[in-house]
């Protein structure tokens, strides 16, 4: 992915040295995890969290990156964050609106949110509460590790899915769906928190139209994200960590619904196209 040069965001807090300081670990785990999100759809501690579960353990950190891998990786989270950044502007003001960005956390381990301490286990997040996206860059190393899923343009993905959660906490959409899973037995509460992922996905695919249009993808850059966006299905994740599947516990969508997802809005480059409410 051409990346390399291009601008960077200033809307970035690095807290990494921080966690080391502090001997951040990841030690949430699966159970953790799953603890962590039911606290959210019902309030309880990280309230209204999403983002994209990394499931595998908490054994992986971000010593396991070398210093020029872990350099790279910042710089390309700057620059796509930068570039989501004019994605998003540029909608919003053909459609009267401003667009207020997220800051993007680097950390390492454990970092405390608006919504309550959040932690690498559970994989890349958005708060609505503080507006801030959340990565610790040792997810590159579970993506390509653990869930077989590595490249630029993979990661890219990640960052862009994110972001579309921001996107979503400026429409109303997230507010809304928090509200309605409060209200809602744990079979819709999961029915919304899959609608509202695959919408983030398809987000990151307007991104992606963005970014094809500015001559960013190389050949076989796309079939990154494509695999990535496949690799963090709820069936297969849950095929990979306990060996079958339960459909009505999904949260995120299956691998086949958010690769449609990512490309109907890599193909349109419309959010209008992305409402994954209807119907």
């Amino acid at each position: 992915m051409r990346w390399q040069g291009r601008r960077e965001s200033s809307n970035v807090e690095d807290r990494r040295n921080a966690g080391r300081r502090g001997g951040g670990k990841k030690t949430t785990g699966i159970l953790g995890f799953i603890i962590l999100l039911v606290g959210a759809y019902y309030g309880v501690d990280l309230s209204g969290i999403v983002g994209t579960p990394s499931f595998g353990g908490g054994q992986m950190s971000s010593s396991s990156l070398s210093e020029s891998e872990e350099e790279s990786l910042n710089k390309l989270s700057r620059v796509v964050l930068a570039d989501t950044e004019s994605t998003w502007e540029n909608y919003f003001k053909r459609n009267g609106q401003h667009y207020a960005p997220p800051t993007m956390v680097l950390y390492y381990g454990a970092t405390p949110t608006a919504c309550g301490t959040g932690q690498s286990a559970m994989g890349p997040f958005y708060c609505p509460n503080d507006r801030k996206v959340y990565l610790d860059l040792s997810f590159y190393s579970d993506m390509k590790h653990k869930l077989g899923a590595a490249g630029d343009t993979a990661f890219a993905y990640v960052i862009a899915h994110e972001v579309g959660h921001h996107v979503q906490n400026l429409l109303g959409v997230l507010g809304q769906v928090n509200r309605a899973q409060q209200q809602a037995g744990t079979k819709d509460a999961n029915r919304l928190s899959v609608q509202l992922e695959l919408q983030a996905d398809c987000f990151a695919g307007v991104w992606a139209y963005q970014a094809a249009k500015q001559g960013w993808f190389e050949t076989g850059d796309l079939e990154e994200a494509f695999n990535a966006a496949e690799a963090v299905g709820d069936d297969r994740l849950q095929k990979r960590s306990q060996g079958y599947v339960v459909p009505d516990s999904f949260t995120h969508g299956t691998s086949a619904q958010r690769l449609t997802w990512f490309k109907r809005g890599l193909q349109t480059g419309d959010p209008a196209q992305c409402n994954s409410f209807s119907g």
